[in-house]
């Protein structure tokens, strides 16, 4: 029988960090021993804002973002452009988008894209309330900024595809993005031009 070099608690954080997006066994493993070395109060910090997290972060029941409060606090921002939703895929992008100080209208999330291989539905994204936004709110343009990947593009064709009647404006982000890559890394000035080059779909 081999005997266990990592103690159990330090194996199973590291098991824990593994799951998380981008972090690999390796990384984990500096993680958990990072951590072990770290002062306690910057561990019990980091516990409790990870705790927090379950208990204080709620969904915007207009436009599905996540925030501390519903309506969230661009929904319920005056200044915002009532008429334009800028639909993305994840609440990282509207952080990427707010950050180019260009766009002023509401979001709405769609909460990931579809993709049939992985077995992602259009009834499994926050479709549903977009349209009944579309019917019930001043909406005359809507904004498709889905990642330029095929999944984003089909996402995108699928919403332009139901969008379309009423009137409504559809348009889609520039090519100032780069094809496969997603909205969180591109830099400002790129996704500024994307959005003012957005154009019809």
């Amino acid at each position: 029988m081999a005997m266990q070099v990592v103690a159990e608690p330090i194996q199973r954080l590291i098991e824990a960090l593994t799951r998380l997006p981008g972090i690999g066994p390796k990384s984990a493993s500096r993680l958990a021993f990072y951590l072990l070395r770290a002062p306690a109060e910057q561990v019990q910090e980091l516990a409790a804002a990870i705790g927090e997290l379950q208990e204080s972060i709620v969904y915007c029941s207009r436009c599905q973002n996540l925030s501390q409060q519903d309506p969230c606090e661009i929904c319920s921002d005056p200044s915002r452009d009532m008429h334009i939703i800028c639909v993305v895929e994840e609440p990282l992008d509207v952080v990427a988008i707010e950050r180019t100080g260009v766009y002023h209208g509401l979001y709405h999330v769609l909460h990931g894209v579809i993709n049939p291989v992985e077995g992602i539905r259009p009834e499994d994204l926050r479709i549903e309330s977009l349209l009944e936004r579309k019917e019930k709110e001043p909406i005359r343009e809507v904004l498709i900024a889905t990642n330029p990947t095929m999944e984003g593009e089909a996402t995108a064709m699928y919403l332009a595809r139901l969008l379309r009647s009423g009137g409504v404006r559809v348009t889609r982000l520039a090519r100032g993005l780069p094809v496969g890559g997603d909205l969180e890394y591109a830099d400002e000035v790129t996704l500024s031009r994307a959005l003012e080059g957005r154009r019809e779909m």
